[in-house]
């Protein structure tokens, strides 16, 4: 563990508990009472989907500018760390609409789109997957990894853009939130503990990646011997396996 990992975990599991503590402490809803405090973990998966992908399009970019691995590896892990929080964001949001709603499930735009905003993602590491040679990975990683950015803001505005069940943005939107502010302050607690954890998460999946990637490298290496290959059969065991074969053959032919 690096010093940044010994700072960072413990920052994140305070910041954690902290954001746990405020969501608690805030007002509830006026209308959905205390089931509106699942916003406070739902709406950061959300933010959290959102910089995943945006990060894996920044890499996905400097990988076709610089061909460096390491951005490579970011543009994957950021991508499996924001498939992890879609899937989040889908699960507590049909939590959260079955009480208000009625239905687990809704064809609402901003549901719709996030669904496919998830299937997108599977599709870029199904990609990955599929493909053997690293390099051709590299290079169909990125162009996919830029393309399916557009589904981003695609989410984000579909409230907008369509009638929805979602309510309008309420805290990013031009003048004052439209949120208690002592309700905003708790989610932005929250905001940026999950961050934290987020930052954790990747990290970790960086390195995993970097392990593997010189597990792989190691592995078809030219002209790297192959386990055991030093190892050689002693010549009287070797004679007592084939005698009886070459006894059964001479018998056989007389």
């Amino acid at each position: 563990m690096t010093r940044t990992d010994r700072f960072l975990v413990p920052a994140a599991g305070v910041l954690v508990l902290a954001g746990l503590a405020a969501a608690l402490a805030a007002p509830p809803d006026r209308l959905q009472g205390n089931l509106q405090r699942l916003m406070y973990v739902h709406v950061p998966a959300a933010w959290l989907a959102y910089l995943s992908f945006g990060l894996t399009l920044a890499a996905s970019v400097a990988w076709l500018r610089r061909r460096h691995e390491r951005w490579d590896r970011l543009a994957a892990s950021a991508a499996e760390v924001g498939v992890f929080f879609t899937a989040l964001t889908i699960a507590l949001g049909a939590i959260w609409g079955k009480p208000v709603w009625g239905v687990w499930w809704t064809w609402d735009p901003r549901l719709v789109s996030t669904a496919v905003l998830l299937f997108v993602y599977l599709g870029y590491l199904a990609l990955r997957r599929a493909t053997v040679d690293p390099v051709q990975r590299a290079r169909r990683s990125a162009v996919f990894g830029i393309v399916a950015s557009v589904q981003i803001p695609v989410v984000h505005l579909s409230v907008l853009w369509w009638r929805s069940l979602h309510q309008p943005p309420t805290v990013l939107r031009p003048g004052d939130p439209t949120i208690d502010h002592v309700m905003l302050a708790a989610l932005l607690l929250n905001v940026v503990a999950f961050t934290a954890v987020f930052a954790v998460a990747l990290r970790l999946r960086m390195r995993l990646a970097r392990q593997d990637a010189e597990l792989a490298a190691a592995t078809t290496a030219l002209g790297r011997p192959l386990a055991g290959s030093a190892v050689t059969v002693p010549a009287l065991t070797a004679a007592a396996v084939t005698a009886p074969a070459v006894k059964k053959t001479i018998g056989d032919r007389t």
